[in-house]
């Protein structure tokens, strides 16, 4: 043992956390975004992104990571930084959150597997959406880990397909992400 200060340390708890991201939609800030975190090291375990407001041009990305305290308050700084980025909210430091996922799943086999298939997707609150042939797709809106219980309860009574969203999420109560003004006025167009 040579006496360093990084050995004694103990290693932080690594920590899931949802960001929620107000960016001006406008080509390249999802390629800006995804650099920040490929640049660092960083992990994007779930990406979304959708125009949330047209007449403004914004967007909303949600984005989840894990990492230390130390890095995802990094993290956030750093986002922050990026200038098509209107507002960064840590939802899972924030306060209470909901976050869910969409996904597809199908299931291919005989008339008693795909039975027992609608009788799992029933009890787990999963939809039936196609019956074609030998295949069922079913459709659940979940948090994450009710999906993966689906997907673990058919894997074993046949093939199975997956399509699935990222999460999205967004604060319980009557906070909301708030737009800051703009700096400056806009610009009129040119003549």
């Amino acid at each position: 043992m040579n006496g360093s200060v990084y050995e004694s340390a103990a290693p932080e708890a690594s920590t899931r956390n949802c960001f929620a991201v107000l960016v001006n939609n406008e080509p390249g800030v999802l390629a800006r975004v995804i650099g920040l975190f490929s640049g660092r090291g960083y992990n994007i375990e779930s990406l979304t992104v959708d125009e949330v407001d047209s007449s403004a041009h914004l967007s909303r990305i949600t984005i989840v990571t894990s990492g230390p305290p130390r890095i995802i308050e990094q993290i956030k700084a750093q986002l922050g930084r990026l200038v098509p980025v209107r507002q960064v909210v840590n939802l899972t430091t924030q306060g209470k959150s909901i976050e869910g996922c969409l996904a597809y799943i199908k299931f291919i086999g005989d008339d008693n597997g795909r039975e027992q298939a609608k009788l799992i997707a029933r009890k787990l609150g999963a939809r039936v959406v196609d019956t074609t042939g030998d295949a069922v797709i079913f459709e659940l809106t979940a948090v994450f880990g009710h999906i993966e219980q689906m997907i673990e309860a058919l894997k074993p009574l046949g093939p199975i397909e997956i399509a699935r969203t990222g999460s999205v999420a967004m604060a319980c109560g009557e906070s909301m992400l708030d737009v800051p003004a703009p700096a400056m006025t806009s610009i009129p167009p040119a003549a």
